[in-house]
C-alpha cells in the first residue's frame, strides 16, 4: 500500500518525537551517571521505559510511512499523550505554559495530519472493498 502524503507527514512528525524521546533518554543516562538522582533502582527502571517508548514511537513512524493501520493508531495514541503532558505542563503549581505549548504544537502537528491519513486509508479500503464485491 502507498503511503499519501498526509501519512508521510504524520510520519515525520512521529520520527521527530522519536529523536526527541531519544534526547530525553540520553539526559536521564547522563543524570544517573552524574549522580543527580534519588533512587538510582527508579532512575535505571526510567530509563529502559523511556527506551521502550523511544522504539514505540519510532515503530509508529516506520509503520505509518508504510502505510500500516497499526502504526497510525498507535501515532494517535501517542499524539494523545502529548497533548495529555501539554495540559499538565499549562496547568499546576509548577506551569510552565511555553513548555506546554510548544508540547501542545507537537501533539497537533501531529494529530492532524495522522487523523487525514486514518480518513483517506478508510476511503481507500472502502473503494477496494466495492471493486471486490464487483468482480464477484
Amino acid at each position: 500500500m502507498h503511503s499519501t502524503t498526509s501519512a508521510r507527514v504524520a510520519a515525520a512528525v512521529l520520527g521527530i518525537e522519536a529523536a526527541g524521546v531519544l534526547v530525553l533518554a540520553l539526559w536521564q543516562v547522563l543524570a544517573l551517571l552524574a549522580g543527580d538522582t534519588e533512587s538510582v533502582t527508579s532512575a535505571v527502571a526510567l530509563i529502559v521505559l523511556t527506551a521502550v517508548g523511544v522504539a514505540a514511537v519510532a515503530a509508529f513512524a516506520a509503520g505509518t510511512a508504510r502505510g500500516v493501520s497499526w502504526a497510525r493508531s498507535g501515532g494517535i495514541v501517542v499524539q494523545l499523550l502529548v497533548l495529555a503532558v501539554a495540559f499538565g505542563a499549562v496547568t499546576g503549581a509548577y506551569a510552565h505554559p511555553l513548555v506546554g505549548l510548544a508540547l501542545a504544537a507537537a501533539g497537533v502537528a501531529g494529530l492532524v495530519p495522522l487523523v487525514l491519513a486514518v480518513r483517506r486509508a478508510g476511503i481507500a479500503r472502502k473503494d477496494a472493498d466495492e471493486r471486490d464485491d464487483r468482480d464477484r
